[in-house]
C-alpha cells in the first residue's frame, strides 16, 4: 500500500509542469518496451484490450478479463499504471477502487457513456457517482487519479455540433467539482475549444487530433497529458497484416 501511494502521488505530480505523454499499452509485452523507453507512467487502452481478448470495445469484454489483463500489466513495470476502466463496468464505487488498487493501478479512466443504451449518461448522476469514486478513493489513504473522460465529441453522443461544447464545458464543470483529477474531452479536435477546458482544469488530449493539434501545440496550450489510445496496437496490426503476404506468395 505504501507503493502504491507513492506511485499514486508521483502520477498526481506528473500532471502539472511538463507535459505527459501517454503511449497506452495493451499487454506486459508492450507494457515492458515503454517502460525501457523511459516514459513514467505505463497507461491502458480499453479499446486494444478488448481487441487482444477477443472482445468488441465498449464494456462487451467481461469486466474480470479485462482486469486480469491489466494486472498481468501491472506486474510487468515499476511504474505508476493508470487503467483505461471504460464506464466502471457497472461495479459499484467502492468495489471499482479495490479493483483497481488491487491489480496495482493508481489511476483510472471513467467514462460518461452509457455502454447499455449507448447515450450519455445524465451529467449530475455521473458526477455524484465521480464524487462517490473519489471518496472510495480518499478513503483508502491512497490519491488514486481520475481522469474523467467526457464524450459529448463523440458522435453516438447523438449531439447536434453546436451543442457539444456547450454540453461538455458542462460536464467538465461537474466532474471537476465531483473530484475528478483531469479531464478528458475525447475527440475534441478544436485549439479555441481546447483552450476552454485547459483554462478550467488539468486537461487530457488524445494524440490523433490532427496536425493543427501535434504535441508541441498541445505543450504550449497547457495540456496535462496526451494519449494515444489503441494507435500503437493497430500499427502492430497492421505492420503483421502488409508483412504476412511476404511470407506467403
Amino acid at each position: 500500500m505504501t507503493d502504491l501511494k507513492a506511485q499514486a502521488q508521483t502520477l498526481r505530480d506528473l500532471h502539472t509542469g511538463e507535459m505527459l505523454i501517454l503511449p497506452n499499452v495493451w499487454d506486459a509485452a508492450s507494457a515492458a518496451i515503454v517502460a525501457e523507453a523511459g516514459f513514467p507512467v505505463i497507461a491502458t487502452a480499453s479499446n486494444a484490450i478488448a481487441a487482444m481478448l477477443g472482445y468488441p470495445d465498449g464494456e462487451i469484454a467481461p469486466w474480470q478479463e479485462m482486469f486480469a489483463a491489466a494486472s498481468r500489466i501491472a506486474r510487468a513495470v515499476d511504474l505508476p499504471v493508470t487503467v483505461d476502466a471504460e464506464a466502471g463496468y457497472g461495479l459499484p464505487p467502492t468495489e471499482l477502487v479495490d479493483r483497481l488498487l488491487d491489480l496495482g493501478a493508481v489511476g483510472c479512466n471513467l467514462e460518461d457513456t452509457d455502454h447499455h443504451t449507448g447515450t450519455l449518461k445524465d451529467p449530475r448522476a455521473h458526477a455524484d457517482w465521480l464524487a462517490a469514486v473519489r471518496s472510495a478513493a480518499d478513503a483508502t489513504g491512497i490519491p488514486l487519479v481520475v481522469n474523467a473522460r467526457i464524450d459529448a465529441f463523440l458522435p453516438a453522443s447523438a449531439l447536434p455540433p453546436a451543442a457539444r461544447l456547450p454540453e461538455a464545458l458542462h460536464r467538465a464543470h461537474l466532474y471537476a467539482a465531483a473530484g475528478a483529477d483531469c479531464l478528458y474531452p475525447i475527440a475534441l479536435r478544436d485549439k479555441q475549444s481546447l483552450e476552454a477546458f485547459i483554462k478550467q482544469a488539468p486537461t487530457s488530449v488524445n494524440a490523433n487530433t490532427g496536425d493543427s493539434l501535434d504535441l508541441a501545440t498541445l505543450r504550449t496550450l497547457g495540456a496535462a497529458r496526451v494519449s494515444y489510445g489503441p494507435q500503437f496496437y493497430r500499427a502492430a496490426l497492421a505492420t503483421l497484416k502488409s508483412t504476412l503476404p511476404q511470407l506467403n506468395p
